[in-house]
Formats: structure tokens, C-alpha cells, sequence
């Protein structure tokens, strides 16, 4: 089946469908036969079609997905991202921008030591890493620049400093261990984490939305990491934060199937 001969069903067209028929329009003869594109408009118009699609706020199956527990471990990972939501949520209630600032020091860290063990144990058996590597760490790096956009947002005060500190100590430590001794159960504690993480961005965009949360300029760190328009607001930088955070909860929870099946080891 041609692209071109995609047509919507109803009012409501699924994005990528959308994607792939502006692709098409920009490339009249088709894409039967060629997956790569012809020049640079092409790929120019893919790029924006792709950039759009993931700021849109209507996308619903960002904010929907949510993976049921399938054994102990699993059990053990929700229960356990449950608990630590109870004390964010009494600690910070509805102040979304300093949740995020102290929340995302601790997100920074499972890709990091993921990473370095996934290193470590390529290294050890003498083998490929299937990828893993590059994408922990750039998930690490992706959490880093929330926070460099947050603190921005919502300076974080001398006590949410030291419970950073404190925070990311025990988190570290805690996870290594987690890692290394059980690291389905560490991908999917992130997973479900993120999972927690994207409903806490819905929520900080419905008090945007609402006017309870004012809808200030975008840091120019934000901007420039996610090119955003020089009039982006916060409501943006939320949409665009929200999106990776959907990306990292859908490759975790993919990571932690691996494991499980046999695929990786």
C-alpha cells in the first residue's frame, strides 16, 4: 500500500498517519521503493512534521499508557514508586515547578549508573551492548537538562537544596545496588517512575492551563535544547518535557521485557 493512498477515517487523524502523508506530499513520487530521502527539503519537512507531532498536546496516548504488573517484581517496582509518590506529593502538593527541580536530580541518576554497568559488563563478557549504553546515557543527559531548565523556573530553596543532596545519595546507592544485582526490577522502578512522571507534567500543564500557574517565558536553555519558538512559554517547555519523559517510560518498561524474555543479558 502506497502512502498516498492513506486517507483519514474519521475527524481525528492518528498523528503519525498525519506525518507520513506530509512526507508524501513532499515527495510526489512516492515512497514505494525509498526509505531514505531524496534531498533536502524532504528530510527538512520530515523533521518539522516529527517536531509537531511530538508537541502535540492532544496526543493522548502519551498521558494513557500505563503497564500492568505481571509478577513480583514487577509488583515490587510499583509499590515501591508508589510509596516514594506519596511523600513528593505531601512535600511539594501542587508546587509543580520545585517538584520538578528536586524530582529530576533523582531521574538523572538510573541512566548514569545503567549505563556504566552496561559498560562495565560489555567490557566483562567482551560482547556488543545491543545499544544500551549510548541510550542510558543519553537519557541521563536528556534528565540533566530538565533540571537546567527548571531552575530557571523555580529557584529551589536552601531546604529543597539539601534535600537534593540527601535525596540523590540514598537514590544512588540504593539503585546501584538495584542495578546490579536485579536490573529488570531497576528498569522497571523507572519505568513506573516515569509513568508517575508524566501525570505530574499533565497535572503542572492543567494549572497552566487553568491560570493558576503563570505561563512565563521559556528559559532560553529550554529554546535552544528543544527548539522551541523565541515566544515559547512554559506551557511548551512542559509539553516537550512531558514527551521525553513518555520516551524513557516506554523504552524502560521495553528494556525490562528484554530481560525478562532472554533477549538481553
Amino acid at each position: 500500500m502506497r502512502v498516498n493512498d492513506l486517507t483519514p477515517s474519521s475527524s481525528i487523524i492518528n498523528p503519525l498517519q498525519r506525518l507520513l502523508q506530509t512526507v508524501a506530499d513532499a515527495c510526489p513520487e512516492g515512497l514505494q521503493t525509498q526509505l531514505t530521502f531524496c534531498n533536502d527539503r524532504r528530510a527538512q519537512v520530515f523533521d518539522q512534521s516529527r517536531e509537531s507531532v511530538t508537541k502535540n498536546d492532544e496526543a493522548t496516548e502519551v498521558t494513557s499508557v500505563h503497564v500492568t504488573p505481571r509478577d513480583g517484581h514487577d509488583r515490587f517496582a510499583l509499590k515501591l514508586v508508589k510509596f516514594m509518590r506519596v511523600f513528593a506529593d505531601r512535600f511539594f502538593a501542587k508546587r509543580y515547578g520545585h517538584r520538578a527541580v528536586v524530582l529530576e536530580t533523582v531521574a538523572a541518576v538510573p541512566g548514569m549508573v545503567g549505563g556504566l554497568l552496561q559498560h562495565l559488563k560489555a567490557i566483562r563478557h567482551i560482547r556488543e551492548d545491543q545499544g544500551w549504553i549510548r541510550e542510558l546515557l543519553e537519557e541521563a543527559d536528556n534528565e540533566r537538562m530538565h533540571l537546567m531548565t527548571f531552575i530557571h523556573i523555580a529557584e529551589p530553596s536552601r531546604l529543597e537544596r539539601l534535600l537534593i543532596m540527601i535525596g540523590q545519595a540514598i537514590f544512588y546507592n540504593f539503585y546501584f545496588f538495584l542495578y546490579l544485582f536485579a536490573p529488570r526490577t531497576a528498569h522497571r522502578v523507572v519505568a513506573y517512575l516515569e509513568e508517575e512522571a508524566v501525570v505530574s507534567y499533565t497535572q503542572y500543564l492543567e494549572e497552566v492551563d487553568a491560570g493558576r500557574v503563570e505561563n512565563v517565558p521559556a528559559p532560553e536553555v529550554a529554546i535552544e535544547y528543544w527548539n522551541l519558538p523565541k515566544d515559547a512559554r512554559l506551557r511548551e517547555v512542559i509539553i516537550a518535557v512531558r514527551a521525553d519523559e513518555a520516551g524513557h517510560r516506554d523504552k524502560n518498561h521495553e528494556f525490562a521485557d528484554q530481560i525478562a524474555s532472554g533477549a538481553h543479558h
